[in-house]
């Protein structure tokens, strides 16, 4: 099916998810006649996640970063709203597939896949489509190994500009991306690029990680946490306004990139950014409950079946151990939403083949009955299915193949 986000009526009233037994319930019966674990989105949900985000972004565009949804027709469907274009993708094989049908897409990470660059230097569709990740002249030395520049397509670069905050007595505080962070640096790899023949650069990015992906309501540490992103936030604009001035008196950029789902407002404040990328919050893993700019949808859910009762408070699921990436934390493990007040073991958290769940809930819990999760993360989550049931209130309106479920994982 071709999925249409615009096509629904706008809501008139509380919207399903707002009332968590109404949604369930409504969830379990668009699935009853499913068979084994099923993992379904609501696609109100999904509409109200991605219109929100385009409200949030303030005009400014959104790339969609697939590696938070890794479904072609979500990522296709989301494309075709207004405030969206290009894909941010995670791999160079995948950034190749989906430029067969796509003709913006950029490569979020930089690439040693020798097979794939190969690919892209032989092809010159290819070449004019994809924009390659570096942050280092040894990535472009692998290329020039391959394939000197008399002998292939000009490569389109962009430069991974660490955006994380080296705080006075308190050192590095972000994900550790990109070696390239104050202006000077990321001005001397860009004249690097500029002068080497083969190649082309087209764009910056900058992820400020601290900021987008770390939650600011969580109940935990919160005003320290706030903190933290407003001294970083303050120091980010003023130095990724310089990085982007220095960059552009030697290239003329298309596109300067930023932020994620947990900062579309504060990028988007950003005069220096043209472009944002966020993808998070169209599936809504649980992780992205905990913040205060937004308040997204639990689009996305799978549902494990129970098979055993070994006593009357526990209900045992087959499966269940689908854990995020990250620290190995609690917080990586899929949380069981419905029937509320069920919880993992201590001991046993989310198994590989079977996760026992105790609480009040499991005495009502039969054999066969089945128990909804949210997964920690949002495109992790298709890595484990080969489909996703779409689900509109209590009716099941079709079906889509996951990456895994067209035959790709990329990583």
């Amino acid at each position: 099916m071709t999925l249409d986000l615009l096509a629904g009526p706008q809501p008139t009233e509380a919207p399903l998810w707002a009332e968590p037994a109404r949604y369930w319930q409504a969830m379990t019966a668009a699935v009853a006649d499913v068979s084994g674990p099923v993992a379904a989105v609501s696609v109100p949900a999904l509409r109200y996640n991605a219109l929100d985000m385009a409200v949030r972004a303030g005009g400014v565009p959104i790339r969609v970063a697939s590696k938070s949804v890794r479904v072609r027709e979500l990522i296709d469907a989301t494309l075709a709203l207004p405030g969206y274009a290009g894909i941010l993708a995670f791999t160079l094989p995948e950034a190749l597939w989906l430029a067969e049908t796509h003709d913006d897409v950029v490569v979020g990470y930089p690439s040693a896949d020798r097979t794939a660059l190969r690919l892209l230097a032989k092809d010159d569709v290819a070449a004019s489509r994809v924009t390659l990740m570096v942050d280092d002249i040894a990535q472009l030395d692998l290329v020039d190994d391959l394939f000197p520049p008399s002998r292939r397509a000009t490569i389109r670069v962009a430069i991974d500009a660490d955006a994380s905050w080296r705080a006075p007595g308190l050192g590095h505080i972000g994900v550790h991306r990109s070696p390239v962070h104050e202006p000077a640096e990321v001005a001397n790899l860009a004249r690097l690029i500029v002068d080497r023949p083969g190649f082309r650069l087209v764009g910056l990015m900058m992820y400020e990680a601290q900021i987008a992906g770390q939650g600011d309501a969580t109940g935990f540490g919160d005003a320290v946490i706030r903190w933290m992103q407003r001294r970083s936030g303050a120091e980010l604009l003023e130095r990724r306004t310089a990085i982007v001035e220095a960059v552009s008196r030697l290239a003329p950029l298309e596109f300067v990139n930023g932020g994620g789902t947990g900062s579309l407002e504060l990028t988007a404040s950003d005069r220096s950014v043209t472009e944002l990328t966020a993808g998070s919050g169209l599936l809504a893993g649980h992780l992205f409950d905990g913040y205060r700019a937004f308040d997204p949808a639990p689009a996305a859910a799978f549902a494990l079946e129970v098979v055993r009762k070994p006593a009357r408070d526990i209900a045992t699921v087959l499966g269940g151990g689908w854990i995020a990436s990250g620290p190995p934390l609690a917080s990586r493990q899929p949380s069981p939403v419905w029937p509320q007040g069920l919880s993992t073991m201590p001991r046993e958290g989310s198994g590989e083949v079977q996760t026992p769940l105790r609480g009040e809930a499991a005495r009502g819990l039969r054999i066969g009955d089945r128990v909804w999760f949210r997964h920690a993360k949002s495109g992790e989550l298709s890595e484990r299915v080969e489909k996703f049931r779409l689900v509109d209130g209590d009716r099941l309106v079709g079906e889509t193949p996951t990456y895994r479920g067209e035959g790709k994982t990329f990583l």
